[in-house]
């Protein structure tokens, strides 16, 4: 069928496997849809026909596709399928010109090629490690969302100061070689901001809604009526925390910034001394263009709104006069922004930095979240590089039958490749600048990407590929360059291989205890020497009940009480409690829960000690588990119905308990010392 060699010519698929034995075809709608937001026209078969037939000579007549991948040591594939006699010329990163493909340092290079018969060729060639680094031992350490976790300093919602004081206690005092916090990207400002990490405005900067404002050295410089204005906002600022931790208040994303965004402007008056107004100025060299669209984009939605699309046609392109005339026009507040990016950036560096002091291997693990959200600042600056009219999601599957619309638009396969994978490239850089590990958010869209046609639901959608290659070893260049180890989120359905792959590339997998079960034999829990070890293994996530809620059932009366369920009541608790009996079954005959009645508290220590038990090299401890907090941060499938993304950290009776009290917590202590025996 010509769209079906069309479609696969473009990597876009027009089936998929939902299931094993089970196969379903895609719309033929989506498969058109999906090569128009490539750029090729499929809507009639005239244009299939030519766009078939322009594809095929193109392939046929190439010298090299736009990027080669190669290991060290190796020639690449598409380097020994030149036609004999090809001559080459690289350019290196390191400014030296080489006629061979072998023996090249790791980068990306240029790749010249000139064949016999006079065709010539450039590509990007990516030259990257067989493995990203890996852990130097077994280690534990803590899962949190940084907002959650509120101290008597925050401003009400933890912030970078918080996270400092976090790592250098875990470090010092727990023994702890990692702390993993949720992404910290920067959002799209609204009325209310949507409060999800997951669908910011920009993965490659993050927040300054994080900063602890105190903590900037300007801060104790200010004088006079800014002094006196600082400290009204200070005395707001402690009542917003209150609100939050003694009267029960949601956290307020909103208000917090509001604050902030006061002092800061306040702070911005202060001259920077002679040594930090020359790191500033090398922060601002380092991130180019990249931070001047950044901000520029921030600048523009204080005028504009924060939905590129909704603003006058000629700031719609980031490279257009009219956006020139007015960067300039609003030069003062694009210096804003690109300062709070800089402020921003040196106090992660001295969470990382403060991490590793106090002996943590790893220190700071980041979130690298799916996509950012289709109105904000990366989609209107790298808008070249995605998909338009396109979003990101899932398939129909045995968990959701309606499948799943994430509204995120898409990364083109083909711009990715055309340009050396510069933006990925960029954006990871970033994220590994201050981090031990960076987590990597549904790993399997490495490989490929449900994409859904703006307006369809998501069963109208159609896999489109990714060049796996090119993305893992762009992946490992940066990893290795950094330092850091890599995380894949690869939770729930994942393709055959995949697994395999990012094992064979030292990237750990994601182990959750209670979807570790033999699911092609007995469906019991698989026992702890069956686990895999090269995973980051955890009792629960962001996204599902903590511990103590999964223990008591509390999260089936949950689900119930929002109109979540899909069977009665009954059903749902009696699945529940089978589930739950089942591990703590296995959990006594190991040994690691002792004889007799047990309580909570017991309970969620032995499933830490069967953590300890597996051959995962990194076990992550959820901190709301060791004040045996019930509610889960996200509930998926809720948006309003249920406060996501805005609760601090509390204990059973729902009582909110600071990083203070958290360190004093005879709980915690005895939850701690199963994991540092």
């Amino acid at each position: 069928m010509p769209l079906a060699r069309l479609a696969a010519l473009h990597g876009v698929a027009t089936s998929y496997s939902p299931s094993p034995g089970r196969t379903v075809q895609a719309p033929d709608s989506a498969v058109v849809a999906t090569l128009a937001a490539l750029g090729v026209d499929a809507s009639t078969p005239e244009a299939i026909g030519h766009a078939l037939e322009a594809r095929e000579a193109e392939i046929r007549e190439r010298l090299l596709p736009p990027t080669v991948v190669a290991r060290p040591g190796r020639e690449p594939a598409a380097v020994a399928d030149l036609p004999p006699g090809t001559s080459l010329r690289i350019e290196t990163e390191q400014g030296e010109t080489r006629a061979s493909a072998l023996g090249l340092p790791p980068g990306v290079h240029a790749l010249h090629a000139t064949a016999p018969d006079g065709r010539t060729a450039r590509a990007h060639l990516v030259v990257a490690p067989d493995h990203v680094p890996g852990p130097s031992g077994r280690t534990y350490g803590l899962l949190v969302q940084l907002y959650s976790l509120l101290s008597e300093r925050s401003w009400g919602m933890g912030d970078l100061g918080d996270l400092t004081e976090l790592a250098a206690w875990a470090g010092r005092s727990l023994g702890a070689g990692f702390v993993q916090v949720n992404p910290l990207h920067a959002a799209v400002p609204g009325a209310p901001t949507d409060p999800s990490p997951y669908r910011p405005s920009s993965r490659r900067f993050p927040d300054p809604v994080h900063l602890r404002v105190e903590d900037i050295p300007e801060y104790a410089y200010l004088a006079g009526p800014d002094r006196e204005k600082a400290q009204g906002v200070l005395g707001r600022a402690a009542a917003l925390r209150a609100s939050v931790l003694d009267k029960g208040a949601l956290i307020d994303r909103d208000a917090v910034w509001a604050l902030k965004r006061e002092s800061l402007e306040l702070v911005r008056n202060v001259p920077l001394g002679p040594g930090r107004r020359a790191a500033y100025q090398d922060f601002l060299a380092a991130e180019g263009q990249a931070l001047e669209d950044h901000a520029t984009w921030y600048a523009l939605a204080e005028v504009h709104g924060p939905d590129w699309h909704t603003w006058p046609e000629g700031l719609k392109d980031p490279r257009s006069a009219e956006t020139a005339r007015a960067r300039e026009e609003q030069r003062d507040r694009v210096d804003f922004h690109t300062l709070l990016a800089w402020l921003t950036d040196a106090q992660l560096a001295t969470a990382q930095r403060t991490a590793h002091d106090a002996g943590m291997p790893i220190g700071l693990v980041h979130d690298l979240a799916v996509g950012v959200h289709p109105g904000g600042a990366d989609a209107w600056a790298l808008q070249d590089h995605l998909a338009a009219g396109m979003t990101v999601g899932a398939p129909p599957d045995a968990f959701n039958a309606r499948g799943q619309d994430w509204g995120l638009p898409p990364w083109r396969p083909d711009r990715l490749a055309a340009s050396g994978y510069a933006p990925y490239r960029d954006l990871l850089r970033a994220l590994f600048r201050h981090a031990g590990a960076l987590r990597v958010d549904h790993v399997m869209g490495l490989f490929r990407l449900w994409w859904i046609p703006q307006g369809q639901p998501p069963t109208e959608g159609t896999y489109v590929r990714y060049d796996a290659e090119a993305m893992l070893a762009v992946l490992a260049l940066e990893a290795d360059r950094a330092g850091a180890l890599v995380i894949g989120e690869d939770l729930g359905t994942v393709e055959p291989g995949v697994r395999e792959t990012l094992h064979d590339r030292g990237i750990l997998g994601t182990s959750v205890l209670w979807f570790e079960r033999d699911w092609d034999g007995t469906g019991l829990p698989l026992p702890p020497e069956e686990w895999r070890a090269d995973c980051l293994a955890t009792a629960t996530t962001h996204d599902l009940p903590s511990t103590a809620s999964r223990l008591t059932g509390d999260h089936v009366g949950l689900r119930a009480e929002l109109g979540l369920l899909t069977r009665p009541v009954d059903e749902e608790r009696a699945e529940a409690a089978t589930d739950v009996g089942e591990w703590l079954a296995l959990l006594a005959r190991l040994g690691l829960l002792p004889d007799g009645p047990v309580d909570e508290e017991e309970q969620i220590r032995a499933v830490h000690r069967f953590l300890l038990r597996t051959p995962a090299r990194m076990i992550g401890l959820w901190l709301p588990d060791t004040v045996g907090d019930r509610r889960p941060q996200n509930l998926p499938g809720t948006w309003d119905q249920y406060p996501n993304w805005r609760l601090p950290i509390a204990d059973a009776e729902g009582r909110p308990v600071t990083l203070e009290q958290l360190a004093a917590s005879p709980r915690l202590r005895a939850l701690i010392d199963v994991l540092r025996a």
